[in-house]
């Protein structure tokens, strides 16, 4: 094996990257035009345009990615994850093309990357599953009948693919019209496939996956386990190993069925097999046929390099080492860093400022070993076309709870400036007490999000004022001469406004007057406050664990300035694609009825009426592109009677 080419992008192909050209490996990147300058194309030996932006016409393209690899004499082929990673049509073109494929053979994708076809093979292998259905009637009708026998609650699911695309949760009967049609829409855009199954849902389980790896000779092994158990909308954001709930016995129990179903379909390379867990009893969900996001957390534990063994197994090479062999040390945690909001809304644009932590070198157990991986610098564009996240920090500590300071202390460090991130979301939810005692399950989000999100909210109030003035002030410096006259301020924050008065003492002071309170001293430049301007009068700023958005309203009308934003409206939150529009002009609407369907970010997110009212006007048509703010829908008062 001379020459990789890495059929993906970002972050993940920096990391086969690094290893590849450890071992004295060259590469090939390949890039959509929107990537034409990331780094991996920069790191990379060779690179190679595919043309277009979509992953439609560039990422998911066989055709292009092999006419890559033949242009560049790569001989094999790594998928990373996501994008084509899955697909065995696509792993078989690679063989068939005379390459080497750095993954399982296509056969052991067919029979485990569907998750109808792994709960087939673990039935008939011993491995605990979830009463389901996920036959070829693909039918509403034979879902239906399905559905009243099994009972709610029950979870529909995308056949193909992963990273919480196509699921949905069913705890009435009734919602499930809706809900097939969602699941499918999401996965036929996602997966291009439309295949759905349904299975009995647990409410209250723990996600716990088993990293198992497997070679031509017949060995496979397991590397413990991961807890991804803090979640929204299906997809991971925290991951753990080892699982806080997983003791020896429980671990060897769960490793023993992973091994069994890989063996069972003849598996060779990295894969992971993913469970509900429910005290002690576990069942299967799915088997991830490639390397996982979250497989760092795993080399911290065991000292191992995933990607080094995925390339040495599909040179031909055996396992280095047996299940006995197998040591776990300490304790990893991963989170992702998403280009989204507290609310999880993605967003995209430009990094205008980006500082990292200090990575230090990472060895197993070392006390607060931390690992970045990621693809940001300062002019990275944000583009609606991929997945919302923008790297991951891991830490590696000798105890739980040293990672979780270790990793907070990280992301108070990490400066990431011109774009929303969930940065201080991820710091307050490491901190939350459920989390930090072990005891975050599944619906961890979706019972204390609402508490967070408040949490960070007043975090931005009480820390409003000094940063915002430093933003503002930064691109107007102070006088060294003191300033008699107060100048009037009004700044607004989370749609409210706030007046304040500023008096320039010199030499950089502000003296700061509010309604209500006593004068302020304020010393610019501060310490520790980053901003950066994303509008003529707009700001982004951080501090610490705080990030916060503010605008100088002060030569706004008053009555405009004032304004929270016009409730007759709904606008875009982010960019995307509208994808439906199941309500009409003239309809009553109840407050939460969804409006508009939008894709972003390769996810549906429903935008929703603010209060009971009437479509007065729809402004835009499925299919159609809409950008941050554009005004989508008008509304009128609602009829008398209308659903409250």
């Amino acid at each position: 094996m001379k020459k990789i080419l890495i059929a993906n992008r970002s972050e993940i192909a920096r990391r086969i990257i690094h290893t590849a050209h450890r071992m004295g490996i060259e590469t090939v990147a390949v890039y959509s035009n929107p990537d034409a300058n990331a780094l991996h194309v920069r790191e990379a030996t060779q690179a190679v345009a595919l043309g277009g932006a979509a992953s439609a016409d560039t990422y998911l393209r066989t055709d292009k990615l092999l006419a890559a690899a033949r242009a560049t004499g790569a001989d094999a082929v790594h998928p990373g994850y996501g994008f084509l990673s899955e697909n065995a049509d696509f792993a078989q073109a690679v063989v068939d093309a005379g390459l080497t494929w750095i993954g399982p053979s296509p056969a052991a994708i067919r029979a485990l990357g569907s998750k109808s076809g792994a709960k087939a093979l673990a039935h008939a292998n011993g491995v605990p599953c979830l009463p389901g259905y996920s036959g070829d009637d693909q039918s509403d009708e034979r879902f239906a009948a399905e559905a009243a026998r099994i009972g709610t609650p029950l979870m529909v699911k995308a056949v193909a693919g992963g990273g919480g695309r196509g699921m949905r949760l069913v705890t009435d009967l009734a919602q499930l019209p809706a809900a097939l049609a969602s699941a499918r829409s999401e996965a036929l855009a996602g997966f291009g496939c439309g295949d759905l199954l349904i299975e009995r849902a647990l409410l209250q389980p723990r996600h716990v996956e088993v990293q198992i790896f497997a070679d031509a000779h017949g060995g496979c092994i397991h590397l413990g386990e991961r807890d991804c158990s803090v979640q929204r909308r299906h997809q991971k954001i925290i991951e753990e190993a080892p699982s806080p709930a997983v003791d020896a016995a429980l671990r060897e129990r769960m490793g023993a069925c992973a091994v069994a179903l890989a063996q069972a379909a003849g598996y060779v390379g990295a894969g992971t097999v993913e469970f509900l867990l429910n005290g002690s009893d576990f069942y299967l969900m799915e088997m991830n046929t490639r390397l996982q996001v979250e497989h760092p957390v795993t080399e911290a534990l065991t000292g191992l390099d995933l990607v080094e063994l995925q390339i040495r197994v599909a040179r031909g090479e055996p396992l280095p080492l047996t299940q006995s062999q197998v040591t776990l040390q300490g304790h990893a945690i991963e989170v992702r860093l998403c280009a989204e909001d507290a609310h999880f809304r993605p967003h995209t644009g430009r990094v205008l400022q980006f500082s990292a932590p200090q990575a230090t070198a990472f060895e197993r157990a070392a006390p607060g070993a931390l690992r970045f991986d990621h693809a940001l610098e300062e002019g990275a564009e944000v583009t609606p076309h991929y997945d919302a996240m923008l790297g991951k920090l891991i830490v590696h500590a000798p105890t739980r709870a040293e990672a979780i300071d270790a990793l907070v202390r990280a992301l108070h460090s990490t400066r990431v400036l011109g774009l929303p991130t969930n940065r201080a979301f991820l710091a307050v939810c490491l901190q939350h007490p459920v989390f930090a005692s072990g005891q975050a399950l599944v619906p961890f989000l979706a019972e204390h999000a609402a508490g967070l999100q408040e949490l960070l909210s007043n975090g931005e109030l009480s820390a409003l004022i000094p940063p915002a003035l430093e933003a503002i002030f930064a691109s107007n410096p102070t006088s060294d001469l003191p300033c008699s006259m107060a100048r009037p301020l009004r700044l607004r924050h989370q749609g409210e406004v706030h007046s304040i008065a500023v008096r320039e003492l010199g030499g950089g002071r502000l003296q700061i007057e509010q309604a209500g309170a006593e004068p302020v001293t304020l010393q610019l430049p501060q310490r520790g406050v980053h901003c950066v301007a994303v509008g003529p009068r707009r700001w982004h700023w951080q501090t610490g664990g705080v990030d916060g958005w503010v605008e100088d309203a002060s030569w706004e009308p008053a009555a405009r300035a004032g304004a929270a934003g016009d409730a007759t409206e709904l606008r875009a939150p982010f960019n995307g694609k509208v994808v439906a529009l199941p309500v009409a002009a003239g309809q009553a609407l109840a407050a939460g009825d969804t409006v508009v369907v939008i894709e972003s970010m390769k996810l549906e997110h429903s935008l929703a009426s603010p209060a009971a009212a009437t479509v007065a006007e729809l402004l835009v048509a499925p299919g159609q592109q809409v950008s941050p703010g554009q005004v989508l829908a008008r509304f009128a008062p609602a009829a008398q009677g209308a659903p409250a």
